[in-house]
């Protein structure tokens, strides 16, 4: 049995302190990117200051996209006496969700190679920190933990589950089978049903490859656990369904569960090999050893399906490869496809990069030529993603970064360059591939000296290129809101038409009007401020005693050239970026919407479904 002593305890501590570092550093120094994380956000903070815990609401509207866990945690962060203080523009409540699930799954990666370590390892305490890390280093892993979406949510509960299934598998305790179900179940209000589909799919691969299903339905029993995981996640949604009725269905069911995986949902069609390029991407610059972790596994795989050799201690690397297909044949067969959907394999990629610098077992200097090619891959990623940086700084007419087109951020590629992002990034991979060239060509394969220099990197390149990005995107938005706050009237609505930002929503902490730059939004919102209603808002008719006459509206400036909304003629108040505030008078936006609902013959649109609706 395996104990730990005071090195093993120092490599759990070196783990943690580059999770904080890499999670959690500057989490709330940048606002909130539209538009899916705003509306977490404003779902999770309004729990707090209502006390409704059931029913996720943002900008008056029940949000049934996802289970609550998401909302219940940032409720909880919300709640935090003065937490507005330290949290000046809650992005740090949205985002620790997403940043301590992350940092939790790393932990019990690294935990579970030190507690568990494979055959014919190196050193399986540095096998263990490398695995930990080439978890938190993956770009996919560092976007969205730093999102407060639940994407990274979802990743670390079902990694965390799937994780203690084969810990049990290996050594289960008394009812130790069941901490795992438990975790399920949390994964379950997390994002739904799909947690359940990945598992029972990932363990039935598992069954096959490792040959004993006996095993896995004695040391896990499955019916039981189900039993457990629905029994956590269950009572959230008959109560849901109990208070929303067949809305709720509808929507979270019918919609964002079967529709989204059986159909192309908001345009997101991919091709069928679209989950390929997401596992090259996922775990850049160390690919290729992934590549070469799979093609070793398939191995054992083969080996073992006819012979039975791998002992259940020695499985992981088989448990990870079955992970890994589940979630990549899963995804690929459904009909809406985004580069989140891979979140949850990241884990078991990690797993798999993690025992590749074993696979090089020295002896004498003889080196298997798969190895060499893929470790020498691994490396020219490296140097070929560190030029990709440099080169703008010192050939800026040469470079793809003057192509860069987004008319809210104008002067981007300047400011990349005098920031000093991409010459410090790129410094950090550079550095990061001549170790990889030294440590080869001294016979000393260590895969955690080129993640060190990668830490760095995310530390001085990614997280200012954050809030750079902030400052362009954001922070005009935010000037914007507590400008229309402290200009507002009484009683008078909020609206922003064209470019749609939930973020106004969260930072004006008021219902917004959200339209479309066509003329039919005209008539849409003159009707919206007359008859909608919706959670903690109402329209009023003109003339009525707590309505206003007047309207606020956020416009970009392409929608304010256009005819029909410069023939309202309003008061220009002020600019902020790209972004106008108008006042204009209800009345002449009636007589523009009852004048183009003669003249086009045109109806609003507002109140047709639309699941998607903020």
């Amino acid at each position: 049995m395996f104990s730990f002593i005071k090195r093993d305890f120092a490599s759990l501590i070196f783990i943690a302190f580059a999770g904080i570092i890499l999670f959690f550093w500057g989490l709330g120094a940048y606002g909130l990117i539209d538009e899916t994380p705003a509306k977490f956000a404003a779902s999770g903070r309004l729990m707090s200051i209502s006390g409704n815990w059931l029913t996720p609401i943002s900008n008056g509207i029940p949000r049934f996209d996802k289970p609550p866990l998401i909302y219940w945690l940032m409720g909880l962060i919300y709640s935090i006496p003065n937490q507005s203080s330290w949290d000046t523009l809650g992005s740090f409540a949205a985002r620790f969700p997403s940043a301590i699930s992350s940092f939790l799954l790393m932990i019990i990666l690294g935990e579970t190679l030190l507690r568990w370590p494979q055959k014919k390892f190196i050193n399986q305490r540095r096998t263990a920190v490398v695995t930990a890390l080439s978890f938190a280093l993956s770009p996919f892993v560092m976007i969205w933990s730093r999102t407060a979406v639940s994407d990274a949510l979802l990743c670390g509960t079902f990694g965390l589950s799937m994780l203690f299934q084969w810990r049990c598998y290996v050594n289960a305790n008394t009812n130790s089978w069941v901490y795992a179900w438990i975790i399920l179940g949390f994964s379950i209000l997390a994002k739904g049903p799909v947690a359940i589909v990945l598992m029972i799919f990932a363990l039935f691969l598992f069954g096959i490859f490792q040959n004993d299903f006996d095993r896995l339905r004695r040391q896990l029993k499955p019916v039981y656990g189900l039993l457990v995981a629905l029994g956590i996640s269950m009572p959230w949604f008959i109560i849901e369904y109990i208070l929303e009725g067949n809305i709720f269905i509808k929507s979270f069911f019918g919609y964002h569960n079967f529709q989204r995986y059986t159909s192309i949902v908001n345009s997101h069609q991919e091709g069928i090999f679209f989950f390929v390029l997401m596992l090259i991407l996922a775990s850049l610059p160390f690919t290729p050893l992934l590549i070469l972790g799979i093609i070793k596994g398939v191995k054992e795989i083969k080996k073992n399906i006819s012979k039975r050799t791998i002992m259940p201690s020695d499985s992981l690397l088989i448990f990870a490869i079955s992970w890994l297909l589940a979630v990549f044949i899963f995804f690929t067969l459904s009909g809406t496809k985004l580069p989140s959907y891979w979140l949850p394999a990241t884990p078991a990629a990690a797993i798999i990069i993690g025992q590749a610098e074993n696979f090089e077992i020295n002896i004498g200097k003889k080196k298997s030529k798969l190895f060499n090619f893929c470790w020498w891959s691994t490396v020219v990623f490296l140097i070929l993603i560190a030029l990709i940086f440099l080169l703008p700084v010192f050939m800026p007419n040469l470079t793809f970064i003057n192509e860069i087109n987004d008319n809210e951020m104008i002067d981007l590629s300047n400011q990349l360059i005098n920031s000093g992002i991409l010459k410090r990034g790129g410094i950090c991979l550079l550095v990061s591939g001549i170790i990889g060239i030294a440590t080869k060509k001294s016979l000393n394969i260590n895969l955690l000296s080129l993640q060190v220099p990668i830490i760095l990197f995310h530390l001085l390149a990614i997280n200012p290129l954050f809030k750079l990005i902030d400052i362009n995107r954001q922070l005009p938005l935010r000037e914007a809101s507590n400008f229309i706050i402290s200009s507002r009237k009484p009683n008078e609505s909020i609206a922003m038409v064209g470019i749609k930002k939930p973020s106004v929503h969260f930072y004006t902490n008021e219902i917004i009007l959200y339209e479309s730059n066509t003329n039919v939004n005209i008539i849409n919102l003159s009707e919206r401020l007359s008859v909608e209603k919706r959670i903690g808002w109402e329209g009023r008719q003109i003339g009525h005693p707590h309505a206003s006459n007047s309207v606020l509206i956020l416009i970009d400036n392409a929608t304010s050239e256009l005819s029909h909304w410069k023939s309202l003629n309003p008061t220009r108040l002020r600019d902020f970026g790209i972004y106008n505030v108008w006042r204009v008078d209800r009345s002449r936006l009636q007589e523009i919407a009852d004048n183009f609902k003669k003249e086009y013959n045109l109806t609003s649109s507002w109140k047709d479904y639309n699941p998607e609706k903020y």
